[in-house]
């Protein structure tokens, strides 16, 4: 059996796909590329910011489900997701960085040896960059080279997802007896998780936590987190897996950019199971990656009925000289 190679992507919820796209673009300066919707929910927007190529293990996605309430923090939720940057100096560029800009952060602290800075968006979605600056294991990707970002600090991945649950002991019985993942360290009421090379890239950082209420989903939280394998072949020996634990998931779901298999391993905790391919620039060329509206095949035929549903959004990029800050 084939184990997870890392982290694939984290898709969360934003009350505004505008104000979403301004902060990841020109804040964080992680690039959009692709602009799609929700293939269950076409009404909603699907954006995905990653690395210049679109890499797996680069990828924050995000819904914006119309009308939906904000969410709730709590137990039972996926409630942070990291970023990674290549070294502690970078991560001092941030903190000066996210004082200018006034993004409501933490200050640099220190978690299992690594340096991190944890900060929040307009929703209260919660988030940490960790620095790579000893790190070993999954590679990082490449940060997008025309961000306003100076390449030495910008983001170049997904790192640690942190996860808390009311029932701990379960929770560390099915990441290591069903999703093989291994735990390497704790700190207090922290469980450090990795899997396949390990490293920022293949970590969970699980809070054991049956003292704080319920988790509620809405916009500010995240929806699921995903994890890589190879390809198709895999995902079958994956879905045989969660079978002969009599895990209940979706089977095999073709989202076109990769195809998936989702499984709720616990309460509210909704894990996706990704392809790394074919990726995204299939309808795209590189230098214009999610400028336009894109749709997967099926979907192309009802292209003015979605066009209609979901207001346009001006995301054009490769006419603009972004000044690197």
């Amino acid at each position: 059996m084939n184990g997870l190679k890392g982290i694939h992507h984290v898709t969360a919820i934003t009350s505004s796909a505008e104000r979403n796209y301004e902060f990841f673009t020109y804040v964080l300066g992680m690039r959009l590329v692709k602009k799609t919707v929700n293939q269950d929910d076409i009404q909603t927007y699907h954006l995905f910011f990653a690395d210049d190529q679109g890499s797996p293990g680069t990828d924050m996605t995000f819904f914006d489900f119309p009308n939906i309430p904000k969410g709730v923090h709590g137990t039972n939720e996926i409630f942070k997701t990291s970023f990674r940057i290549p070294n502690d100096a970078a991560l001092r560029y941030w903190e000066e960085r996210f004082n200018r800009l006034e993004v409501k952060h933490t200050g640099i602290k220190e978690l299992f040896g690594k340096k991190t800075l944890s900060f929040v968006d307009f929703d209260d979605q919660q988030y940490q960059l960790v620095s790579d600056e000893h790190n070993k294991g999954v590679a990082a990707g490449t940060p997008w080279q025309k961000g306003p970002i100076p390449l030495e600090y910008a983001i170049t991945g997904l790192g640690p997802i942190f996860i808390r649950t009311a029932s701990g002991e379960y929770f560390k019985e099915m990441m290591e007896k069903v999703l093989l993942f291994k735990e390497i360290d704790a700190e207090g009421s922290l469980h450090l998780f990795e899997v396949g090379e390990g490293g920022n890239g293949a970590q969970v950082v699980v809070e054991y936590n049956a003292d704080l209420p319920q988790a509620q989903q809405g916009f500010g939280t995240v929806h699921h987190v995903a994890f890589r394998v190879d390809d198709r072949g895999q995902l079958e020996e994956w879905i045989k897996r969660l079978d002969s634990f009599r895990l209940p998931s979706s089977g095999y779901v073709n989202r076109h950019f990769f195809e998936s298999l989702y499984a709720r391993v616990a309460p509210q905790i909704l894990f996706e199971f990704a392809t790394d391919g074919p990726g995204f620039m299939g309808d795209e060329s590189y230098e214009t990656l999610g400028e336009k509206l894109s749709l997967p095949p099926f979907l192309e035929p009802q292209r003015e009925q979605i066009e209609k549903l979901v207001r346009p959004i001006d995301t054009i990029r490769s006419t603009k000289d972004l000044v690197k800050e």
